[in-house]
């Protein structure tokens, strides 16, 4: 079997509801982080690990990621007319940092369907999938990266990615039944539980929005039943994928953070702005004399 991976798909096609009012007209991973959108790192993560297509699967009415990663020649020549050649050299870069490709989810039928939308576009090829609201801070190696080495290494098989969690918290998430210690960060899985409760959780190692799949997983999404809400639970087909051909899970290093939630987009601001040197320090200031008003 191939083990290379080049496709990356990042369901996109959410409503964002826990964002509103700003969800209204803006997708929610469009919100800049500094002043990149959130789904940017995502993309620049999957490029650090060797990416080449990258698959967006979005709703009819989220038009604004792909005209994020389209070309923009008016706006280009703009920036050149105006003399603002960094600006136009960004405008340039950006549509050209991938192979973008974009499906339409046209009802809310849960992750596994939205995997499911990019089956004609993927096809036979292995493929990471990347929630578009949960990023991580990485020096040299990404996550999807050491996924990826996993996956190699491991025959080709399923991988899932996460890391442990708090037990109070593990209901969130897929908790993972491990069968066994494979190295330092890699498991081989028994099973995996969507959203146990506390005291029916197997472990406290939690998927945490980063997979690594063969093309066999459309072909148990589109056998599976909906669970719970009426959707197609990814985590059911990766079960059957676990009982048919075996599945590992990696727990990846880089510091992740759920924008998804409003407290951890605000952590991923914070941590990003301080990463940049040309503010750094009067950020600092800012922000200690912020935190003295409500102490």
């Amino acid at each position: 079997m191939n083990n290379k991976v080049e496709w990356a798909v990042i369901p996109a096609a959410g409503r964002g509801t826990r964002f509103l009012p700003i969800t209204k007209g803006t997708s929610k991973e469009m919100l800049n982080i500094v002043d990149r959108p959130t789904i940017d790192y995502i993309v620049e993560e999957c490029l650090n690990a060797g990416i080449k297509n990258i698959v967006f699967i979005v709703s009819e009415y989220k038009d604004d990621i792909k005209k994020y990663y389209s070309e923009d020649k008016k706006f280009y020549d703009e920036m050149i007319r105006a003399k603002k050649d960094d600006f136009a050299k960004i405008i340039d870069s950006i549509p050209k940092k991938a192979n973008f490709y974009y499906c339409i989810q046209k009802e809310m039928l849960g992750l596994g369907h939205a995997v499911l939308c990019a089956k004609d576009v993927v096809k036979d090829n292995n493929f990471v999938v990347c929630c578009g609201d949960d990023i991580v801070d990485f020096d040299k190696k990404s996550a999807v990266s050491e996924l990826i080495d996993a996956f190699s290494k491991n025959g080709g098989k399923t991988i899932v990615g996460g890391q442990e969690v708090d037990l109070n918290n593990i209901s969130k998430y897929g908790a993972m039944d491990i069968k066994e210690k494979i190295d330092d960060v890699t498991y081989s899985l028994k099973g995996i539980i969507e959203k146990p409760k506390k005291e029916e959780a197997p472990s406290n190692f939690a998927s945490l929005g980063k997979w690594v799949f063969n093309s066999h997983i459309f072909e148990e999404l589109e056998h599976t039943k909906p669970g719970k809400g009426g959707e197609i639970q990814l985590t059911d087909a990766i079960a059957s994928i676990i009982e048919k051909e075996g599945a590992y899970f990696v727990n990846f290093h880089p510091t992740r953070y759920d924008c998804g939630d409003k407290l951890g987009y605000l952590e991923a601001v914070v941590h990003f702005a301080l990463k940049r040197e040309e503010f750094r320090k009067d950020f600092i200031d800012f922000l200690e004399k912020e935190v003295k008003k409500y102490k």
